[in-house]
């Protein structure tokens, strides 16, 4: 598996679990995961599963996969995945690799989505095979960007298709709302808007919940047997 770590001013970076030593006991000192900038610190920590492919072949695969999604749903290739996989893979490949139909379904059964939540309510998911695997203690790569108009980031987590997320601000307000409804981009883009809290309120806490088969329950009634304080005591 892979570590990856991301911090409030957008940054990332993926490494092995193995580049972090087993330490004598729980008091020890450790080693350092990513290099924060002044004011920087680290809002989450994620395992992915580690994936041998190129760089050329995850900005093919990335290319390949985000052409099929535009020709199924009519989606513009604005804010696209694959542009932090192509620079890569410029960079590390004399040409891009071309995948086979066998070696496109493999990588497609290993990807992974990560979603990145902003504390004024914007997000994304990601592929996974744009956080290139580095070594540990560098600075990282851009995870989202960060300005006034997203602010600082506060979740960064790998999220299934048919989960959903919970989010929930400083000033009491949540929304509740389908993983899928959040717009496939690449890392360096600003995301779209999930939740919109009032200007003096910010988002501080982003739940996963897992698809159980009981997450339609509240819409189908049940909080209404239950007062109006269920929606909370569900989540």
């Amino acid at each position: 598996d892979d570590v990856l770590l991301t911090t409030a001013h957008g940054q990332a970076i993926r490494f092995p679990v193995t580049d972090v030593r087993v330490f004598k006991g729980r008091d020890s000192t450790g080693v350092r995961g990513i290099r924060l900038e002044d004011e920087d610190a680290v809002i989450s920590m994620a395992i992915l599963h580690h994936v041998d492919a190129s760089p050329a072949e995850r900005a093919a695969y990335i290319k390949q996969a985000a052409a099929i999604r535009r020709a199924q749903t009519g989606e513009t290739a604005e804010n696209e995945n694959g542009n932090g996989a192509a620079a890569e893979a410029e960079e590390g490949a004399d040409a891009v690799a071309e995948l086979t139909p066998e070696r496109y379904a493999e990588l497609g059964g290993r990807e992974q989505f990560v979603l990145t939540i902003s504390e004024r309510g914007f997000g994304k998911r990601t592929s996974s095979y744009e956080y290139r695997v580095s070594g540990r203690g560098g600075k990282g790569i851009a995870a989202m960007i960060v300005n006034e108009r997203n602010g600082d980031l506060v979740a960064s987590f790998p999220v299934e298709t048919s989960d959903q997320i919970m989010l929930v601000s400083n000033g009491g307000q949540l929304i509740r709302c389908p993983v899928d409804d959040v717009r496939l981009a690449g890392r360096n883009t600003q995301g779209v808007r999930i939740f919109r809290p009032e200007d003096d309120e910010k988002v501080v806490s982003v739940e996963r919940i897992p698809d159980d088969g009981t997450n339609g329950d509240a819409e189908n009634g049940d909080a209404d047997e239950t007062g109006p304080d269920a929606g909370g005591g569900a989540a």
